[in-house]
């Protein structure tokens, strides 16, 4: 697959999912401690997310990091937006932005 398109799929699994999460590893089985604890917020709020693991494939995981101008894994998008990285979700997370954003967005929490 060349990064025209990866890039393609990037965009097709953004605009397709409510939730994606790009991370190293899966949401079962997190292989950084940065994609773990986003994993572990999401999972709190009982949202469902489609997990995309970079490290089999070094193309997408610089294709990712291009795509959104953001130099670091994991990379959070709701509703096709780019919520940020690890830092950034567990801040949103504990003063209470991401679950207003994921409300806001209409996402149902199916999870529990």
């Amino acid at each position: 697959m060349n990064t025209t398109a990866i890039v393609e799929q990037i965009k097709k699994d953004i605009r397709d999912n409510d939730i994606v999460l790009y991370m190293k590893g899966t949401a079962t089985l997190p292989q950084c401690g940065f994609s773990a604890v986003v994993v572990q917020i999401l999972n709190r709020l009982g949202v469902q997310f489609k997990g995309v693991d970079v490290l089999p494939n070094p193309l997408l995981r610089q294709a990712i990091k291009d795509f959104t101008q953001w130099p670091t894994l994991p990379q959070l998008y709701v509703k096709g937006e780019f919520v940020g990285g690890a830092d950034i979700v567990r801040e949103m997370y504990e003063n209470g932005e991401l679950k207003e954003l994921i409300d806001a967005k209409g996402i149902k929490v199916t999870l529990k």
